[in-house]
């Protein structure tokens, strides 16, 4: 990425959710690379279907957090009933995602071998990108202040 699409500030959030994508994307790559050559395609296929299912549920859920933010930041008063009900739409939609996701799972795992161990794998994607993201985005924030 270059310098000016990211200015390196942690409140710069769509910079640093960008950047966990692209981690994630990279990872997920290495590992289903890494996993094919060492424990062969079937742990690779599940490694992949379980970092595909997780990184999609993250940008779907990035779009309806930025989403949730852009409409509460829009009522000019504060009204509950209306925070109230976009906090509740944002909560169904996840919830509705999720199960959504388990039922695909559930019919892939029909259709195709499951490696459960691949399948973890493949889940931790997001979270280990959220952590090196996080901590050189803190790291960097850190040493600009001190």
């Amino acid at each position: 990425m270059n310098d000016q699409a990211c200015s390196g500030e942690p409140k710069d959030i769509t910079c640093i959710l960008t950047r966990i994508v692209v981690c994630s994307a990279i990872l997920t790559l290495i590992l289903v690379l890494g996993s094919w050559f060492v424990a062969g395609w079937p742990f690779a296929q599940s490694l992949l279907i379980g970092a595909v299912l997780v990184n999609g549920s993250f940008l779907l859920l990035k779009r309806d957090a930025q989403r949730l933010i852009h409409k509460v930041s829009l009522s000019q008063t504060v009204e509950t009933v209306v925070i109230g009900s976009e906090k509740t739409r944002f909560f169904l939609r996840t919830f509705a995602r999720l199960t959504v996701i388990g039922l695909f799972l559930f019919v892939i795992a029909n259709h195709i071998p499951i490696n459960v161990v691949g399948l973890i794998f493949g889940c931790v994607t997001v979270v280990v990108s959220i952590v090196i993201i996080g901590l050189s985005a803190g790291r960097r924030w850190t040493l600009n202040k001190v």
